[in-house]
């Protein structure tokens, strides 16, 4: 054990990884897995080797990092063998998709298990031998596979078309490898967001499947499987989730339960779902992704980072950052094992991360991540792709958020920079209903809002609620956050009567939504507080900010900024029922936040303001003229 504690100290960059296997004699047949004690025929016998056959397995049941070692892990091994019932079916439905001959399966089983750069060397040697045009078909198509899983779209798109016209000189226009090669060239489109061409290339691609392979449910169900995703990148998710469900029946009829391709399905469900606003069941459709997935795939392959990823989102979507970040991270880790360092699913990790930290506050942390994001998004993809209109979406609400709590006009100038930039894009590559289209809209009647431009923000806003009305559920979590900016739009007009109804349709909403004390209540009691407090209802006023607080005070870092503004607001409200010394603490805390962080000097004034009127209130001129001059 000593040994393989001591032996990373010589980079920092490395970790040990040990191995404990447990060997039960009762669970294995040894005529099938031998194994052998050679404790006594080796040159160290205190070591107590055992040799095992080449073809042993072992399951993986648990990998930890002990507490006294952050630079060891531990994995727990149990042996297994072929009359374990799990692994004899996977492995009998992998034999028959890793299907070909000889070297061409050795292609097919690196793409499996993701070892792209081996797959290539190899297809690459047997292209420049290849002697007959199906072969070279094949290849073609496998290289085209290589491209695609290593995000290099356009040169995949060459592959796939290769053998795409190979195929089609077969007079059997419903043969099978035509319909894999549609389908292959709308899956790339697809992930170039070429939304249109993809199910383009998707029908194709399923009427040849259906003709040609009505017994091959497997096949049929990855092309539904398809279909639905391009439904869903367009955002008409009724018609993608039809479509996910009819191959997600097939998937749980005719495959072992922990297939890959069942973990597919699942994942898109979710995906779907997240969408939709159910988190709760996107969260139980992505555990069920990850388990397969645990179970199915080496460690670090990019499929298992993405089941973390997608966890993460759903954290994130119900207000538990610190969950978030978690999955976020262990998602990232494994991309950079696996993936090009200019692979546009380490940008979008990226811009994950950077999301979690925006919405805790930490704002220099998520400008970072959010330009780390855009830098490899501008290398690895076109100039016109909706991640790209992402990157500059997500800077642009930092730069936002930044202008918000800072009062920084020069900030707000930057986040409409970016939102225009994203808007742009967006237009040029998206179905003009697509909810892509309405966030940005939305984000940027935010930036005009916070400008003091209301009638712009107002035009904004309306914009963002007319393609939310079309394309998702009235109970969505968008709507509530639309409501909310409707609700402040009325406040800052006097319309208190507008404002609260906006606020009850948003409240409604939130509570089908959300659990009771979720991050997304905040802002809702912060304007319900701001209007009953414009109608002099001091009780209810109160009520809600210190709900605001309570929320706040669990999911923010003591020294954020909004606990300041809610400070301020409850001193404010104390100052207003007469209850003075109240009034003073509560100013007094937020005004220790404002003058220990780089505060948005207008609120601190404010609150220097607030202090003297409540000190000249309690006749304490003195003190009183102290804090107005300051402020």
């Amino acid at each position: 054990m000593n040994f393989v504690q001591d032996s990373p100290h010589e980079s920092t960059d490395n970790v040990s990884v040990i191995f404990i296997m447990t060997i039960d004699p009762t669970k294995i047949s040894t005529s099938i897995t031998p194994y052998a004690m050679i404790d006594d025929h080796t040159a160290i016998p205190s070591e107590e080797e055992i040799l095992f056959t080449m073809h042993t397995v072992f399951r993986v049941d648990k990998m930890k990092k002990p507490a006294e070692n952050s630079r060891l892990w531990e994995v727990q091994l149990t042996i297994t063998d072929d009359n374990d019932p799990q692994l004899s079916t996977l492995t009998n439905r992998i034999n028959k998709e890793i299907d070909g001959r000889g070297w061409q399966r050795m292609g097919k089983l690196m793409l499996k298990v993701g070892h792209f750069d081996q797959a290539e060397e190899l297809y690459n040697e047997l292209l420049d031998n290849a002697s007959t045009d199906s072969d070279r078909a094949f290849i073609y198509h496998m290289l085209g596979t290589m491209k695609y899983h290593q995000g290099k779209y356009q040169e995949a798109v060459i592959f796939f078309e290769n053998s795409l016209k190979i195929y089609r000189k077969t007079p059997l226009e419903d043969d099978a490898s035509l319909g894999c090669s549609y389908g292959a060239i709308g899956l790339t489109y697809n992930n170039m967001s070429e939304y249109s061409k993809a199910l383009e290339f998707y029908e194709k691609a399923n009427q040849i499947f259906e003709k040609a392979m009505p017994l091959n449910p497997p096949t049929l169900a990855a092309s539904y499987n398809n279909i639905g995703l391009a439904y869903n990148n367009l955002g008409e998710y009724s018609k993608a989730l039809e479509f996910y469900e009819k191959a997600n029946q097939i998937f749980e009829k005719v495959l072992p339960p922990n297939h890959p391709d069942s973990a597919t399905s699942y994942n898109n469900i979710g995906a779907l779902y997240k969408i939709m606003g159910e988190y709760s069941k996107a969260l139980e459709f992505y555990e069920k992704t990850l388990k397969i997935r645990e179970i199915s795939l080496p460690p670090n392959h990019p499929s298992l980072a993405g089941s973390y990823n997608n966890i993460g989102g759903v954290y994130k979507s119900m207000g538990e950052y610190s969950k978030a970040l978690e999955f976020y991270e262990k998602s990232h880790q494994i991309l950079e094992i696996s993936l090009p360092s200019a692979h546009p699913d380490l940008a979008s990790s990226y811009n994950c991360i950077g999301g979690v930290y925006d919405n805790m506050g930490e704002y220099s942390k998520a400008l970072g991540f959010y330009e780390k994001g855009l830098e490899i998004t501008k290398i690895s993809l076109p100039e016109n792709h909706p991640n790209l209109a992402t990157s500059y979406n997500n800077i642009g609400v930092v730069y936002c958020n930044i202008g918000v709590v800072y009062c920084n006009i020069g900030d707000y100038s930057k986040a409409l920079e970016y939102y225009e930039k994203s808007l742009k894009i967006r237009e040029i590559a998206l179905p003009p209903t697509h909810p892509l289209l309405a966030s940005t809209h939305n984000n940027i009647g935010v930036v005009y809002d916070n400008m003091g431009d209301y009638s712009k923000a107002l035009e904004y806003y309306e914009k963002s609620y007319k393609i939310y009305e079309k394309t998702l559920p009235s109970t969505h979590p968008l709507f509530a956050g639309s409501h909310l900016n409707f609700a402040a739009f009325y406040e800052k007009s006097g319309d208190s009567a507008a404002a609260l109804k906006a606020l009850q349709d948003a409240y409604k909403i939130q509570q089908e939504t959300f659990e009771e004390g979720n991050t997304a209540f905040s802002f809702t009691f912060i304007w319900f507080g701001k209007v009953y407090r414009g109608l002099k209802e001091y009780a209810k006023t109160l009520d809600f900010f210190e709900k605001c607080l309570t929320i706040e005070k669990r999911t923010l870092p003591e020294k954020h900024p909004y606990l300041a503004s809610t400070y301020s607001n409850i001193g404010d409200v104390h100052r207003l029922m007469g209850d003075y010394e109240r009034a003073l603490a509560f100013h007094q805390k937020a005004l220790n936040i404002q003058e220990n962080v780089n505060s948005n000097s207008l609120e601190c004034a404010t609150t220097y303001m607030n202090l003297g009127e409540t000190s000249r209130e309690m006749k304490d001129y003195t003190t009183a003229l102290t804090y107005y001059q300051k402020g």
